[in-house]
């Protein structure tokens, strides 16, 4: 008897019906894990039948997707399409790469020696050791820069796939955003020394001047005083606080041990602050420890992390569970990056990259960090964005919003169904008034999406 494969990351992407990819392996899987493709152009990494490589480089991969075949309605897949989603998301194939963070003694000892010092180094230094350490990330293959969007790729694959061994022309499902927008967007600020600190009232100010809020991340420990007048003043201007390590020493994840203790601190500051979310540090991170955390959502895994102090990605422009964590990940480049790595005061990387985003509906997040926009160019940079957003948001092309909204509509899609009666489809579950019903459908040898209008039933005519 053929043991089924798991499609719980399809069904729950897609929030679509149960029935959608029933899949069975197509041999044993490899013992060990590595990277295949599924596809010219979808990496993957996990275990597979077909075989697997150590590392990502795509014209030595083997294509898997030639020994996809169908049995009836049955789909044989040479891998496990949730375990290999799941080891992209929580970045597993980072442990066989050069992306993996330094895990020896000494890499830690350099870690805290530079933490310990950062204070007293000037910008320009700071920057000269930060570009001599990332040097030659434009060569790193995988994760792709400057927006992969792998997992959306394969998503979309497997439901081709899936609908073509059932025959099946569209199917019905949960669109991802809340009345059917395109994308969502996200603003945040992570509040690094006393001076980005002094100068959130007027970052507020200059938020307000597009009608966009955001929210602040606030190290609650040595940093810089946290009154509790300077948090009331960000929650009644209607932005968000949220928790931003715990002291932003570079030493959270060193060891379970101390992230163990450190996150007991860090849970009481986010009931103390009245926070929902959290992010690390430098965006250091391991999907393993995040349910000691007692936050709704994570803001601490990048995309793709070429530029990050900790390498790798996520390898999704969409929100996703890691256990009851919700993690939102950061989809463009930090404004420290832009700014001081790769020496520019334009939005066209930012444009780039809005743009792969929202090909795939995805959520575009940013941290602009109080800290480096008192300059004045920087200033006019990140105002130049505002504007941008503002008017994709007037052109129907986002939905901008908080995090914490985006969180909510993230756990109330997690528990919507559909439900068919006399062939009409509707949507149950906690704010079903806000959702959308859309189909996919093969088009052209790809997956296209429909939007079905407000007020129009839908009917299902397979």
């Amino acid at each position: 008897m053929l043991t089924a494969l798991s499609n719980q990351a399809l069904v729950e992407y897609y929030r679509c019906a149960e029935g959608i990819g029933d899949f069975v392996p197509a041999g044993r899987l490899s013992d060990a894990s590595g990277f295949f493709k599924f596809g010219p152009e979808v990496i993957c990494y996990g275990q597979s039948s077909s075989g697997v490589n150590n590392q990502p480089v795509a014209a030595g991969l083997h294509d898997s997707l030639q020994d996809v075949s169908i049995e009836g309605s049955m789909l044989r897949l040479p891998f496990d399409p949730s375990q290999v989603i799941n080891n992209l998301r929580c970045e597993r194939y980072a442990m066989n790469t050069a992306s993996a963070t330094p895990k020896s003694a000494l890499g830690s000892l350099v870690r805290n020696g530079y933490y310990a010092i950062r204070p007293l180094l000037p910008v320009r230094v700071r920057r000269r050791m930060q570009k001599f350490r990332l040097r030659g990330w434009a060569e790193i293959p995988f994760p792709r820069w400057p927006v992969d969007r792998t997992v959306e790729d394969l998503m979309e694959r497997l439901l081709l796939v899936s609908l073509r061994a059932q025959a099946i022309e569209r199917i019905p499902f949960i669109w991802f955003w809340p009345e059917g927008s395109p994308s969502c967007t996200i603003v945040t600020h992570d509040v690094e020394e006393l001076a980005g600190r002094d100068f959130c009232t007027k970052l507020m100010d200059l938020n307000d001047s597009a009608g966009i809020k955001s929210s602040f991340q606030i190290v609650p420990e040595e940093r810089y005083p946290v009154p509790e007048s300077f948090l009331d003043e960000i929650r009644l201007r209607g932005f968000e606080v949220n928790i931003h390590d715990l002291n932003h020493d570079g030493n959270l994840y060193r060891k379970r041990e101390i992230f163990l203790q450190r996150a007991l601190r860090i849970n009481q500051y986010g009931k103390k602050f009245h926070a929902v979310g959290f992010r690390s540090g430098a965006l250091y991170r391991n999907a393993d420890w995040y349910g000691a955390l007692d936050f709704s959502y994570d803001l601490s895994v990048p995309n793709v992390g070429h530029l990050e102090a900790q390498q790798g990605g996520c390898c999704t422009v969409m929100p996703f569970f890691v256990g009851n964590v919700l993690q939102l990940p950061l989809t463009t480049t930090q404004d420290y990056s832009l700014f001081n790595i790769l020496s520019t005061y334009s939005i066209e990387l930012w444009k780039k990259q809005i743009g792969l985003i929202t090909e795939k509906h995805g959520l575009i997040s940013f941290i602009v960090h109080p800290d480096y926009i008192i300059e004045n160019r920087a200033r006019d940079t990140y105002q130049t964005l505002l504007e941008y957003l503002a008017r994709m948001r007037s052109d129907g092309k986002t939905w901008l919003a908080l995090p914490r909204e985006v969180s909510d509509w993230c756990r109330q899609r997690r528990q919507m169904k559909l439900m068919r009666d006399n062939g009409a489809w509707r949507i149950e579950g906690p704010g079903k008034e806000r959702a959308r019903i859309a189909y996919a459908a093969v088009e052209g040898g790809k997956i296209s999406y429909e939007i079905e209008s407000p007020g129009r039933q839908a009917y299902d005519f397979g």
